[in-house]
């Protein structure tokens, strides 16, 4: 199980750095920008997350390997070969930028409910529904604040509410049908409704509809 939780958060981790990195990339930051953004992605909703709980210092202070693994993507997302790959066609960007982000979003997502799990005794499911939406949609806010864009919780194809269906569905989960069941449901039903989202246009009420 230690093995599955590494091995997922760090997907989860790279599929966010890349998503801020890239970001950065297209902003035309230089390397110390979309290190940065690319970390900050990675690392944020988790780092808000632990301070909420009173863990502190955050995990990501505590252990840097989640951090290393955060830069590390940043730069290979920077070489020229792959800039030139993801920025020459808008619709891959835009794939790839969907794909990453609602990886990231999936797994941060669940891996919220699962701290909180393990740190809050007998916690209610709206405190592992609200936990792990905040560590789930944080570092991409943090991202697009810092990279000057209107946040995608606002704006994007079913953002914020497919995370909290994940969450949901983690949380009902974990007692009937076991930790790792419940965390890859609640990751697989965050990615598919961003994908179906994206891909039939499917946005919440707004003012200008």
């Amino acid at each position: 199980m230690e093995t599955f939780l590494f091995l997922f958060e760090m997907l989860g981790t790279i599929a966010f750095a890349a998503s801020g990195a890239v970001l950065g990339v297209r902003k035309g930051l230089d390397v110390f920008g979309v290190c940065f953004l690319g970390l900050t992605t990675a690392c944020g909703g988790g780092m808000v997350r632990d301070v909420l709980l009173g863990n502190t210092p955050p995990a990501a202070f505590q252990n840097p390997t989640a951090s290393a693994v955060a830069v590390v993507t940043s730069l290979i997302m920077f070489l020229s070969g792959v800039r030139h790959l993801l920025m020459g066609n808008q619709r891959r960007y835009d794939l790839f930028m969907l794909l990453m982000d609602s990886a990231g979003l999936g797994i941060f997502t669940v891996m919220g409910v699962r701290v909180v799990w393990n740190c809050v005794e007998a916690p209610s499911l709206y405190l592992l529904v609200f936990v792990g939406v905040l560590t789930g949609v944080g570092g991409g806010l943090l991202r697009d604040v810092m990279a000057g864009d209107m946040p995608y919780i606002f704006v994007k194809h079913i953002y914020a509410c497919a995370s909290l269906v994940g969450a949901v569905i983690c949380g009902v989960l974990r007692q009937p049908a076991g930790e790792m069941t419940a965390m890859l449901a609640g990751a697989a039903a965050v990615f598919a409704i961003r994908c179906l989202s994206a891909h039939y246009r499917w946005n919440l009420p707004h003012p200008n509809a």
